[in-house]
């Protein structure tokens, strides 16, 4: 088999090198009966849900019951950048890429444990919002809010447009940018017209249209390549035919087998996958504005705990339904996905760097017959679409209730649902152009790419929130000075890595040596330790945060019955639980009204062409267009004891409870395994 599925040379025509298969009659049909279904689901959410005010559009009006909640988590984060990411870095190293998602499987717990009923308790929209509530001022609200747009921009967005562009090149021959615009258009519709709750219900159906597809690839890999044990065998002699003699050049790594590697030469040291991948994902698990915001849709604690404990299962599969199956793409194509010379990939996937990014694509275009190929097509379209409507409903959200109530903080909530929206259009601008930096880093592993970026921006961040949780002696001025100084070394670091890339395999390597010996997970637990030193030296050096900055916003306070006493600015711009602003504006609804209501509400005339299509596209965006629902603004109700918020009823907290113990031991188990 591995004769006949290997690609040719260096004389190999280039349109050779694509995959000789396509989509076929079938294979569109599927597709297109999964886009059907897709925007049903996201019509009927939309019928289902308030989408008029702030909480309905970007809480989903916190009414989500645990197994979309959970289904949510995990789409939104197994995107098609997991599938095209994970399988590539199993082909092209071996399944230590696994440690990533067994360690998000305890860190999705930890969120719903512990930091969430901090945040509910706190009665937060956003992540910038309760570190704005914890240690006063504005400063680090909006040094937060601009850098988790930038994060999402570089790590999450442009990512997965990559990705999922890729796979449609490898089915279609598409050009890159013609696939990413196709898949964007139909992803805006429904994030922008249905807000959080089309977002997590059509999740729900993309994560079991996911886990199907991707459950019988790998059970078409295996049959094709005899099993388990005959992948450990085949793999390591999976050498591309254009290795030149003894080069190290595209062999395996001989520890491709274990997750825990050398500290000092590996790809991977076992110390930077304990401590330095932890603290990264803890920010991405327990204080991403995408992830919280999922839990915090919820309609009480316990669905919110049962909504990670879903995720925390489902994080297992990856193993197996994408870093086994890369593995298994690189001995079944193994001139193409493990090439290693520069010119020779360039032919086959544009990328000099190398091919294991199609390792995946190319499984599903060769292995699977016709129907199943378009029913694998609509599970990347899905990762896809899933991860990058959550992320757009999450940047718009920081957006519009962090940055733009800065900037205009007497906006009413007819503003904020539109500047929301049209947000949306402008990311996914910004988002196209940062593609071309994401295609050529880190060797062609795309998830390598996402992980050392994100090792150089979000352990600070993640040090601050733990400290703000869980340390009540932690004020604003060691906050910002523990986030500032963290983030310029982080972002030193990331700059040099874009200056001095990587030299190709048996080139010199003639990087600095904090690029070349420093390990983006080392840098990480160093960027965690400075950030953590300066935010309490800073803290205890300076005088302690006021009662308001604590109580209901610690992990020890989280019970207090007193509510807290915004400060007078805040309060004009900050609305608890994000219910809209906090006065009416009179002269807003004379400036701003809608004509169109008054001439016909009050003048019998009949409407036009024009005021009838308005209000079809106010329908759309779930935008009333009568000016009282409108711009009427009532003052936010107080926020509800504690005892209210954080309930869990003495059943249902047991078998929660239970059901942890089994998933950790679970984790425990899989990482001792594997090790």
């Amino acid at each position: 088999m591995e004769a006949t599925s290997q690609a040719p040379s260096h004389s190999t025509p280039v349109t050779d090198a694509f995959p000789k298969k396509s989509l076929e009659v079938v294979d569109i049909v599927v597709l297109v009966l999964y886009f059907v279904l897709v925007l049903a689901v996201g019509l009927w959410s939309m019928w289902r849900t308030k989408r008029s005010t702030v909480t309905g559009y970007f809480l989903a009006g916190k009414s989500m019951v645990w197994w979309p909640v959970g289904a949510s988590l995990f789409s939104s984060n197994v995107g098609s950048g997991h599938f095209i990411g994970l399988a590539g870095s199993g082909a092209a190293s071996g399944i230590a890429v696994t440690a990533y998602e067994w360690n998000g499987l305890f860190c999705v717990l930890a969120l719903a444990w512990f930091f969430l009923p901090i945040y509910i308790s706190a009665g937060v929209t956003t992540m910038p919002e309760y570190l704005q509530r914890r240690f006063g001022g504005k400063r680090i609200q909006i040094f937060l809010s601009v850098l988790y747009l930038f994060i999402y921009i570089f790590t999450k967005i442009s990512v997965d447009m990559y990705a999922g562009a890729l796979f449609i090149q490898q089915a279609l021959q598409w050009d890159l940018y013609v696939a990413v615009s196709g898949l964007l258009v139909i992803t805006a519709i429904y994030t922008i017209a249905g807000g959080l709750a089309a977002v997590i219900y059509t999740d729900t159906l993309q994560t079991v249209i996911m886990i199907i597809g991707a459950i019988i690839l790998m059970v078409f890999s295996f049959i094709e390549i005899g099993g388990i044990d005959a992948l450990e065998e085949k793999y390591f002699n999976a050498i591309p035919s254009s290795n030149m003699g003894n080069s190290t050049c595209g062999r395996p790594r001989e520890d491709a087998f274990h997750i825990f590697r050398d500290p000092i030469t590996s790809d991977l040291p076992w110390p930077g996958v304990l401590v330095g991948m932890t603290i990264p994902s803890l920010w991405y698990w327990c204080t991403d504005q995408v992830i919280v915001q999922r839990s915090l849709s919820a309609k009480n604690l316990s669905h919110a705990k049962g909504g990670s404990l879903l995720a925390a299962f489902l994080k297992v599969l990856p193993l197996f339904m994408m870093v086994l199956p890369g593995m298994i793409s690189r001995v079944l194509f193994t001139d193409q996905v493990a090439c290693a010379d520069p010119e020779l990939c360039r032919q086959i996937c544009g990328n000099p760097s190398g091919c294991s990014d199609i390792a995946y694509p190319k499984l599903v275009i060769e292995l699977l017959p016709t129907g199943l190929r378009g029913l694998m097509m609509s599970v990347m379209i899905a990762a896809l679409m899933s991860s990058l409507t959550s992320i757009f409903n999450s940047s718009s959200t920081i957006f519009t209730m962090d940055l733009w109530r800065h900037i205009r903080p007497r906006s009413s909530e007819w503003e904020l649902m539109i500047v929301g929206r049209v947000f949306v259009l402008i990311l996914v601008v910004v988002s196209i152009l940062w593609i071309p930096l994401v295609q050529s880093s880190q060797g062609g592993q795309l998830f390598i790419y996402i992980q050392s970026i994100s090792s150089y921006l979000q352990p600070p961040v993640a040090v601050v929130f733990i400290a703000g949780c869980f340390w009540k002696r932690a004020n604003e001025k060691g906050a910002f000075w523990g986030l500032t100084i963290g983030l310029a070394v982080g972002i030193i670091r990331m700059v040099l890595d874009f200056i001095y890339v990587a030299p190709q395999c048996d080139q010199p390597d003639t990087r600095p040596g904090v690029v070349k010996y420093v390990h983006y997970l080392y840098l990480s637990m160093i960027l965690g330790a400075l950030t953590l030193i300066t935010v309490v030296v800073v803290s205890l050096w300076t005088k302690p945060p006021s009662e308001q900055m604590i109580s209901r916003l610690t992990w020890y306070t989280r019970w207090d019955a007193g509510v807290r006493s915004l400060d007078p600015v805040v309060e004009e711009s900050i609305v608890q639980n994000g219910v809209g602003t906090v006065e009416n504006i009179p002269e807003k609804v004379d400036t701003t009204g809608s004509s169109d209501v008054l001439t016909e509400g009050s003048m019998d005339v009949k409407p036009s062409f024009a005021s009838r299509l308005k209000k079809a596209v106010l329908w759309l965006c779930g935008m009333d267009s009568r000016r009282d629902d409108s711009f009427g603004q009532a003052t936010p109700a107080p926020l509800e004891p504690a005892e209210v918020l954080l309930y869990e009823g003495p059943t249902m907290s047991h078998v929660l409870n239970a059901s942890l113990i089994v998933c950790t031991s679970g984790g425990v188990f899989l990482w001792a395994y594997f090790a």
